[in-house]
């Protein structure tokens, strides 16, 4: 039986390279328009050519999403930019609007079109329809349970994605109006502004200023503020269905939310299939640990079992759960000093006092959140377990010494026990 795509976000070029080193077969991106999360970063056309050479040098595949719900204007700029996509050789789009799907097929006819979970399919006769039109891969509704996709996926003939991880929509699979009716920016053409996450109460018509408490705390009720979707301990139930991908939400997510969730769902799946259910059982506890240390509301299996109830919302507080913090990533290239020149530790030997040892390794770093010398902080890197170590000496690009990584995106210099890996990640516990 085959393995399945693992599937990542990749909200901008940075975030597609951590999904890459993590473990991910394939991304899935947007453009500047046509796509769901205008506020993820994107990219721009040149960032998308870079992204698609990026990851068909490495054999890895990059899908980019078209999935707005279209009006008359949009088609007017739709054609010369799925030309483009073409162009730039692109794996595939992923769209919602038959519209856009009838003028992919005619503009761009060998270009895999993927259904977009937005399109709400939940049974065959729907998946088999769109792939009548065209379709390659259908996305299903989150909405489905394990019986159900197990049944939609005996009748049908083409490729299935489901997701497998991260937040989940309060409306039928993203379907909302919500953010259009309160603040003017439509959820439905990638602007939403997530106001299910914030607090209500209830009013009477005729007793208006009078507020109704509905909260478990004085900030409101969170009654929309649905957990986030976590399928990690349920693969094996997935394994038999022989599905094409699991696809993991988040392109609005951080880079080291990205690398995190990659890894765990890349070892599961490795461990799953190539050595069986008793070592993916032995090494579930410490996936479930490091799902815990990113950024996540508290988990839930979404539809899988059934339709959720109250136990899958939060209703005291819709604040995330942040036990780490991503302090920095360790870049891949060597830092330039104003000549040009690598600054090699020879280099940084000349402008150092004798005091400070060079008998030890260092990586290039990049500043994400403030960290200082003497701190504890765990090491993430592809391929191998996290490990922590002191913070025993920074320097700056000029080879002076720093106590206090404090500047954003600061590229320092880090005394460190073992080589550190590109794109491992620094983080440290949140007091």
């Amino acid at each position: 039986m085959n393995k399945p795509e693992i599937l990542a976000p990749a909200g901008n070029l940075e975030k597609l390279q951590f999904a890459l080193a993590y473990g991910a077969d394939a991304v899935y991106a947007a453009g500047s328009n046509f796509g769901l999360r205008a506020y993820a970063g994107n990219f721009t056309e040149e960032e998308l050519r870079k992204g698609v050479e990026y990851c068909h040098q490495q054999q890895k595949k990059i899908y980019i999403t078209v999935n707005i719900f279209a009006h008359e204007k949009d088609f007017s700029s739709l054609n010369p930019y799925l030309k483009y996509l073409r162009e730039i050789d692109v794996d595939g789009i992923i769209v919602s609007d038959p519209g856009v799907l009838a003028v992919a097929r005619e503009i761009v006819p060998e270009l895999p079109v993927h259904l977009s979970t937005q399109a709400n399919c939940t049974n065959s006769l729907s998946a088999n329809f769109w792939f009548s039109q065209g379709v390659k891969r259908v996305v299903l509704a989150r909405e489905l349970t394990l019986e159900e996709i197990t049944s939609l996926k005996a009748k049908v003939k083409g490729d299935l994605e489901i997701f497998v991880h991260g937040a989940m929509c309060m409306s039928y699979s993203g379907r909302c109006l919500l953010s259009n009716y309160l603040t003017g920016r439509d959820a439905n053409r990638g602007e939403c502004t997530h106001p299910c996450r914030w607090g209500y109460a209830l009013v009477e018509e005729k007793r208006p200023g009078q507020y109704f408490s509905l909260e478990e705390d004085a900030r409101g009720s969170y009654i929309f503020n649905s957990h986030d979707l976590c399928l990690l301990p349920h693969l094996p139930l997935l394994q038999g269905l022989n599905l094409a991908s699991y696809k993991i939400e988040g392109r609005m997510k951080s880079a080291y939310y990205v690398a995190s969730t990659v890894k765990v769902y890349r070892e599961a799946v490795d461990t799953l299939w190539e050595q069986g259910l008793k070592k993916f059982k032995v090494k579930l506890p410490q996936w479930l640990e490091e799902m815990d240390k990113v950024s996540h509301r508290p988990y839930s299996t979404g539809f899988l079992f059934g339709k959720p109830g109250a136990e899958a919302q939060n209703m005291e507080t819709s604040n995330y759960i942040r036990e780490y913090s991503f302090v920095a990533k360790v870049l891949e290239e060597p830092i330039k000093t104003s000549s040009s020149k690598d600054l090699t530790t020879k280099d940084l030997a000349e402008v150092l006092t004798a005091e400070q040892p060079f008998d030890t390794n260092y990586s290039w770093i990049e500043q994400r959140n403030n960290f200082r010398v003497g701190e504890e902080v765990e090491v993430l890197s592809p391929g191998e377990d996290p490990w922590t170590f002191q913070v025993s000496a920074l320097w700056d690009e000029e080879g002076n010494p720093v106590e206090v990584a404090r500047h954003p995106q600061q590229k320092l210099r880090i005394e460190v026990p073992k080589p550190l890996k590109p794109y491992s990640i620094l983080r440290k516990a949140r007091l």
